[in-house]
């Protein structure tokens, strides 16, 4: 066991040999560590947290009550194989919230990336790869081998069907099922999960410039067009645009997946 001597531990705290605690870590009551865990500095681990298996939690990352973080996927075809779970910096997991282990069949590490927030009740499923400053709403979750981008919001009660694609910056309203890809910037929202426009508000908070968001409504506008396949129209759309944001969407687009798309109506 590697304790380092700032970090603070409440004495009813249970930490297996093995884990390692970094600089001004504080663990609080009925906490169980298991012997796989490294924690970097001053992450908070409030009472009643459960963290287990091959994980990593970085530095000022906030856990709270009754979180299991790190138990075996919730997979069958999961057979105690090594993986790992590797959760950023900064980030805020709420009450309740649980993030399982990478599979041998889907590259054996789930990610998280920094400053996110997991709200209550929230679930991560095993090989996910989320992304920076990523909000996932109030018992939301992610099914197995998910790609999440930065900047996302994931409305409350939302359910993301495994092997999709949430690009960066959209959004997912609430009561929402998500089991097409999202492309870039997208909004969708309604209990079947249809693409309703683009998450404008988060873009005018991000800062840009209006000749951006300009360049993005006009390839909205063109994806929705009538004429070929969606991913034709894209194709068409990137010799067209020289704007990133633009290009970043014909990316998503044309790139490699398991899925199709939510498309615009």
């Amino acid at each position: 066991m590697a304790i380092d001597a700032t970090a603070r531990i409440h004495p009813m705290a249970v930490i297996d040999e093995g884990a390692e605690i970094g600089p001004g870590v504080s663990i609080g009551p009925f906490a169980v560590i298991g012997p796989k865990v490294r924690l970097g500095e001053r992450v908070v681990i409030k009472s009643h947290v459960v963290l287990t298996g091959d994980t990593e939690i970085g530095a000022e990352t906030v856990i709270f009550p009754f979180s299991v973080i790190g138990e075996i996927p919730q997979d069958l075809k999961f057979h105690g194989e090594d993986t790992k779970l590797v959760i950023g910096a900064r980030n805020r997991i709420r009450e309740h919230v649980t993030i399982n282990p990478g599979t041998e069949g889907g590259g054996g590490v789930t990610r998280v990336g920094d400053d996110c927030l997991l709200m209550a009740g929230t679930h991560i499923a095993h090989d996910c790869q989320v992304g920076n400053r990523v909000i996932m709403v109030n018992n939301s979750g992610l099914a197995g081998h998910c790609h999440i981008g930065d900047d996302v919001i994931i409305g409350g009660i939302s359910g993301v069907h495994q092997w999709v694609r949430v690009g960066q910056g959209a959004i997912i309203g609430g009561l929402t099922k998500i089991e097409k890809d999202v492309i870039p910037f997208g909004q969708v929202q309604g209990a079947a999960g249809h693409l309703v426009g683009l998450n404008l508000i988060g873009l005018k908070r991000r800062g840009l410039e209006r000749i951006d968001i300009a360049e993005l409504r006009a390839a909205y506008k063109a994806l929705a067009a009538e004429g070929g396949t969606f991913k034709e129209r894209a194709a068409a759309l990137g010799e067209a645009s020289d704007s990133d944001y633009v290009r970043q969407i014909v990316d998503f687009i044309t790139g490699e997946s398991d899925r199709s798309f939510h498309q615009p109506e």
